[in-house]
């Protein structure tokens, strides 16, 4: 019997670390007759060849106070498994950000990200969400779902502004939908894996061990976290710019009384929403994905405008082939750092650890990077069922 990828995953506990993969020439998404298409150099293919899932808004979530932050209903989508897969699931959290303030918050309850009047009554389910044998080997016949992301807080608060009208109830979002999908067969799962990208690789870190508990001992259960690794680090002006915006998040959303308590009772509040000061906490087999170059930190984290005003990063932040050397050093301190922060925590056999040298941003739910020709590869070997294999 075949072994299944996220089983090896986890298992394994490989670090690449000369790997550079050529994304400059992608446009990631344009629109073009109604219709997503990925563009790429050498290839382009358009999304109607994958499902199109339809969004499932949870009817018991406002009793329970599991509202986004407009106080709409939270939702997801989710796609059956058939055959081998069906009593497997795969849970993937949304990603989008945080907001840091009222301001900010309060505008994004215009959008998809903090209300489900904006959402996409249909999305498609690519990458590790795809129902494609050939393009997703392993997850292609599971039960897979995207939990949508509308709280601004990771999946992780349970307050409120009663003067600005807004509710930060990620953690109820969290539990209302699992508990809507354990009613829909979830509690029956042989094996079950959490997943998430950016935001919601962070979220998959939070919530790994709450996901664990909610399974018998007899169900395989563990989590991925794509793009999730944030680090806390000096940007290019000597500040802390992505931790000056946890910092808001969790003063706003009052993160501190459901943050992880055995790192609250070491660290400051803020420094727990850091997933370097959470994994080595976290029981269940989590393994992280990520590039070392990751392309969000560099733009919004290491050399975001803020940090920037005389403009002298703008073409590298945007275009790494126009780094100059000086640059291209500080970005390598920042890989590796990132590569010293995760060596402790793949010791356990547990736990896993895939980082490339890719300028990039979520990497499982893109076919472009979960399953091409071009797609991160360990010995010229991309997501078949194999020991020796990560993606």
């Amino acid at each position: 019997m075949k072994k299944l990828l996220w089983i090896v995953l986890i298992l394994l506990n490989i670090h690449v670390n000369g790997m550079m993969m050529e994304f400059d020439d992608m446009e990631w998404f344009t629109d073009f007759n109604g219709t997503k298409m990925f563009h790429t150099e050498n290839d382009v293919f358009s999304e109607a060849k994958f499902p199109m899932v339809g969004l499932t808004l949870i009817q018991s979530a406002a009793a329970k106070g599991a509202v986004c932050l407009d106080g709409s209903l939270p939702g997801y989508h989710l796609h059956r498994g058939f055959g081998s897969g069906a009593n497997n699931w795969l849970v993937q959290l949304e990603g989008g950000g945080w907001c840091d303030t009222v301001r900010n918050c309060v505008y994004r309850k215009t959008s998809r990200r903090g209300s489900s009047s904006y959402m996409e009554k249909e999305i498609p389910f690519t990458g590790i969400l795809s129902n494609q044998a050939a393009e997703n080997p392993d997850f292609y016949n599971w039960n897979r779902v995207k939990v949508r992301y509308c709280d601004g807080g990771s999946f992780s608060g349970d307050s409120e502004n009663k003067a600005a009208q807004l509710q930060f109830r990620g953690m109820r979002i969290w539990l209302a939908a699992m508990e809507d999908l354990m009613a829909k067969g979830m509690r029956q799962a042989k094996q079950a894996l959490l997943s998430g990208c950016s935001a919601g690789g962070l979220a998959a870190i939070l919530r790994c061990d709450d996901f664990g508990k909610l399974f018998p001992p007899s169900t395989r259960v563990k989590c991925l976290s794509d793009a999730g690794f944030f680090l806390d680090a000096i940007d290019v002006s000597g500040g802390r710019s992505l931790r000056r915006l946890y910092a808001g998040v969790v003063k706003l959303q009052n993160l501190q009384t459901k943050l992880p308590q055995d790192c609250v009772n070491r660290l400051n509040p803020t420094s727990c929403f850091f997933p370097q000061n959470l994994i080595n906490q976290v029981k269940t087999p989590l393994f992280i994905l990520n590039a070392a170059y990751d392309s969000w930190q560099i733009q919004e984290s290491l050399a975001p405008k803020s940090a920037d005003p005389s403009g002298s990063w703008n073409d590298c932040r945007l275009n790494y082939a126009k780094c100059t050397a000086s640059q291209i050093q500080f970005l390598q301190g920042f890989r590796t750092r990132m590569v010293n922060l995760v060596k402790g925590f793949a010791m356990p056999s547990k736990n896993g650890v895939f980082l490339n040298s890719c300028f990039a941003h979520c990497q499982t739910e893109r076919h472009d990077t979960w399953f091409a020709k071009n797609s991160p590869a360990v010995k010229n070997k991309v997501g078949k069922n194999n020991d020796e294999v990560l993606l």
